[in-house]
């Protein structure tokens, strides 16, 4: 039987911490969800490694040391409502459950979203709402949004999404070029989003944010 919660302390202790992310509310959070329970029952095994966590058909939960970075980056507090694109099992609005006022959980793979739904409950997360839908449309009737995160690698954000973030409200996502990546941060302006490079990470392409392919002749 696997030790589970000497194996969140040793993710948090070795792996989150000496990526520089100290902040308490996200140390506090992520010791206190069960990342195990987020994953596919065979993978629990693999669930606290520093690595991404496949789910299937190129998604996945992100590696602890990016999602923790991600949100140290993004910096959201308790009277913030936060879209969580592509939230997969629900481990991001679950950590993102304990740090804000309420989540926004999307998932367009309709038995992920069942899941999600399921074990968040389960877990006691109350002020998280699991919402089946395309990803690459967010989820308007809800916003705006005080912070987006986005569960995976992206080429360029829809307007519809960036339209989703209240004047002030902070994105974050991974830009993919190749092989190459990166976390940016993004500040809404009057006019429109004002993006800073975070740190380097890749994840696998969500589907929809292909960059729009030019036609040239």
């Amino acid at each position: 039987m696997n030790d589970f919660a000497s194996a969140r302390e040793a993710m948090v202790d070795c792996q989150v911490r000496p990526s520089d992310v100290t902040r308490y509310p996200i140390i506090d959070a992520m010791l206190r969800v069960p990342r195990e329970e987020y994953v596919p029952s065979n993978l629990r095994s693999v669930a606290y490694l520093g690595d991404h966590v496949p789910l299937g058909g190129n998604r996945v939960v992100l590696d602890p040391r990016v999602f923790g970075k991600m949100l140290d980056a993004i910096n959201v507090g308790p009277k913030d409502l936060v879209l969580d694109i592509g939230c997969g099992y629900g481990y991001s609005a679950a950590v993102l459950s304990h740090m804000v006022e309420a989540v926004i959980a999307l998932e367009e793979d309709p038995e992920l979203a069942e899941a999600a739904e399921e074990i968040l409950a389960a877990q006691g997360a109350d002020n998280t709402v699991v919402e089946n839908g395309p990803l690459v449309e967010g989820k308007a009737q809800h916003g705006p949004f005080d912070a987006i995160i986005i569960e995976g690698a992206i080429e360029e954000l829809p307007d519809a999404i960036a339209d989703q973030l209240k004047l002030g409200g902070r994105i974050i996502a991974i830009f993919v070029s190749g092989n190459d990546g990166k976390a940016m941060l993004g500040l809404k302006t009057e006019n429109g989003i004002a993006w800073r490079r975070s740190f380097d990470a890749t994840a696998p392409l969500l589907p929809g944010f292909a960059a729009t392919k030019q036609f040239e002749f």
